[in-house]
């Protein structure tokens, strides 16, 4: 009888372990419909749902040949000074500075702001899958987007490291530019 119940035991500590580690494993999902707002216009709407798909793709699934297939026509002046205009000097940059040292990390999309052709994110990053959801682990980014014709024309960002490491490779990396934009 104590063995069942030790072999049972067992068994569900596995399967429990296992269900940890796979939902962990897992990248976060935006959810339009529960971020959307009814005052949104059709092209906000529009606007939005790319943005949407966007930092999907290359900022959850990290799956950067969707990103420059569906993206990389897109004029993505970036005004971060850190990185490189267009879409393919941004996944660039993130394969080669960000997804090297950190390969679990994710955006979790709080809120959305649309208005006209801006599109603002605000959300929560996390670099380790185990960390998602820890308010004191990550960054907080604010992005902005410009969007003309369905394309993403400018992006801006306000980044706030939250744990001191963080804090570390935002400063080892805001030395370096990478474009000649203003920040505004």
């Amino acid at each position: 009888m104590r063995k069942t119940i030790l072999l049972v035991l067992t068994c569900v500590l596995v399967i429990d372990t296992y269900a940890q580690k796979t939902e962990t494993m897992n990248s976060p999902k935006i959810n339009f419909e529960i971020l959307k707002q009814d005052h949104w216009s059709d092209q906000e709407k529009s606007n939005v749902s790319i943005i949407a798909d966007f930092v999907q793709h290359i900022m959850n699934d990290h799956n950067f040949d969707y990103i420059l297939k569906n993206y990389g026509d897109s004029r993505y002046l970036q005004h971060n000074k850190g990185i490189p205009d267009g879409v393919a000097g941004l996944v660039e940059f993130i394969k080669n500075n960000f997804a090297k040292r950190y390969p679990e990390y994710s955006y979790d999309v709080k809120w959305i702001v649309a208005s006209g052709d801006m599109v603002i994110t605000h959300s929560h990053v996390t670099t380790k899958a185990k960390h998602r959801g820890n308010e004191k682990k990550g960054f907080i980014i604010t992005d902005t987007w410009r969007l003309k014709d369905g394309k993403i024309e400018e992006h801006w960002d306000a980044i706030q490291a939250i744990q001191p490491s963080l804090r570390l490779f935002m400063w080892l990396q805001g030395g370096k530019h990478r474009n000649s934009n203003t920040q505004f």
